[in-house]
């Protein structure tokens, strides 16, 4: 699997809002969540690449993230082109 820079994604959980459906495990395409007392905890967040399955799928709305912003998109548009990525995160250069 593909690894980002720790700590950068836009991922967030609201466990108080969480009812446990499992909608995010099933659609999580890294297996950033995992079951735990009936709700969503994050296995690895930084695994994340902010795709946006799991929040379009819930519910609840539970899980917020900005998908096609970040490191993420700046990793795999870098991996497509072949070059350095770029984002608006640290002056222009994930490093």
């Amino acid at each position: 699997m593909m690894r980002y820079l720790p700590g950068v994604v836009t991922l967030a959980l609201d466990q108080e809002e969480c009812v446990g459906c499992t909608r995010c495990t099933q659609v999580c395409p890294h297996g950033v969540f995992e079951m735990a007392d009936k709700r969503a905890v994050f296995v690895d967040r930084d695994a994340c690449m902010e795709c946006g399955a799991c929040a379009k799928n819930c519910p609840t709305d539970a899980i917020t993230v900005d998908s096609g912003v970040g490191c993420a998109l700046a990793m795999i548009i870098g991996a497509l082109r072949g070059t350095e990525p770029t984002c608006e995160c640290r002056g222009g250069t994930c490093d």
